[in-house]
């Protein structure tokens, strides 16, 4: 027992992971009939990136739901949206892509595949990191407002045109069990899976691409790390600067100088690999 223990322990956020993406996509029969939920509960938000087209989504995705909304006009359900994710993003900023988010999920074990080398970042990092901002103001949020149709209507932009969750977790699904969509699909079809592709390959050589290059959802949560009730601290008496938090951290993050990066997504390594324990996080007590 005290075994099983200590290997959930070690593992625990990857239990987390699994658990939330299952509890999410819960509904099973939809993997079979090929029909999408449409239940009361898909009216509610979940915390990370899960297609609203998935089978077996019992939620909206936050992303998808605030340009439903904001190409609806329908500003009232819009506030919900923009509310949801200001009060989640307050509360635990990125803590939700480095624990709750299924897409995330996916990243994370497409990087325990082995390569020939693995990549800390990309090369451009620094100017490749502006993309999912970009995404966020432009295809999130600009497009769905003013790129309207004859009676005022806006489309899903990003999800349409560049999200690989949905590709993924909804598009690739729905088509290989209806036959009435395998021949309905066209250049769309094979562009977003061109992008999927693409993004498998650079989820295997670096870790999380997504997250760090064009996620719009983790440009939103990112604002609020500095400020989330949920942060991270570094004791300046404790910490020597050996820079064994960063040498450790996958996205190559500083924490020693940064604790709460923008960038950061809560994964907790740098705290374990301190060897001052001079890395802690506001719920924690002060000893």
């Amino acid at each position: 027992m005290a075994k099983l223990f200590s290997t959930l322990k070690k593992h625990a956020r990857l239990c987390v992971q699994v658990a939330v993406a299952a509890l999410t996509n819960g509904y099973l029969i939809g993997f079979v009939k090929g029909k999408i939920f449409t239940g009361k509960t898909k009216q509610l938000c979940v915390p990370g990136l899960n297609c609203y087209s998935c089978p077996g989504a019992l939620g909206s995705c936050p992303i998808g739901s605030l340009q439903a909304t904001l190409g609806s006009r329908d500003y009232k359900f819009a506030f919900y949206v923009v509310g949801f994710l200001m009060i989640v993003g307050a509360l635990v900023g990125r803590f939700v892509c480095g624990w709750l988010c299924p897409f995330g999920l996916i990243q994370d074990l497409l990087y325990k595949i082995p390569f020939v080398k693995k990549l800390r970042k990309l090369p451009g990092d620094r100017w490749l990191k502006w993309i999912k901002y970009i995404l966020l103001a432009g295809f999130v949020i600009l497009l769905p407002l003013f790129a309207v149709d004859i009676i005022g209507q806006g489309q899903p932009w990003f999800c349409k045109y560049i999200c690989p969750a949905g590709t993924l977790e909804g598009g690739i699904p729905l088509v290989l069990l209806n036959k009435e969509l395998q021949a309905a699909i066209g250049w769309l079809f094979a562009w977003k899976n061109l992008l999927l592709v693409l993004l498998i390959f650079l989820s295997i050589l670096v870790y999380r691409p997504f997250c760090r290059y064009l996620c719009p959802l983790g440009a939103i949560y990112g604002l609020f790390n500095p400020i989330a009730f949920y942060r991270y601290k570094v004791d300046k008496e404790k910490c020597t600067g050996c820079k064994a938090c960063q040498k450790t951290c996958k996205l190559d993050i500083p924490v020693y100088q940064k604790p709460n990066s923008m960038d950061c997504i809560r994964c907790g390594a740098c705290k374990r690999a301190c060897p001052h324990h001079a890395i802690s996080s506001t719920i924690e007590k002060e000893e």
